[in-house]
């Protein structure tokens, strides 16, 4: 997989912070662009937060859930990737669109 890749992807997990500073956000698992303010849901909360939801609120370790498809695909553009067609097509192809078979170890 290419490098500039598995970099992007860094982006797309504990990301509110840069999400919420981009202009513009992409999902590279249904390809769709929108705008940052259009995210409503967010996912990460951990266990130290389960008897209260609301602590977790607006942490920046919080991941965006796409508003079209509901996954956790969503880079923003102050990321400094290029939120454009060809480049979320590039990482779904990468991410969803490829399977890798390995056969078992041989038993001993």
């Amino acid at each position: 997989m290419p490098t500039d890749l598995l970099a992007a992807h860094r982006h797309t997990t504990k990301n509110r912070a840069e999400i919420e500073a981009s202009r513009v956000c992409g999902c590279f698992y249904c390809l769709q662009t929108f705008a940052p303010a259009e995210i409503v849901a967010w996912g990460g909360m951990d266990m130290s937060h389960f008897t209260n939801p609301d602590a977790a609120a607006g942490s920046a370790d919080e991941t965006a859930l796409c508003p079209r498809c509901g996954s956790e695909s969503v880079i923003g553009d102050k990321s400094g990737y290029p939120i454009e067609p060809g480049f979320l097509t590039r990482m779904h192809e990468a991410w969803f669109q490829k399977t890798i078979i390995r056969k078992p170890a041989p038993r001993k």
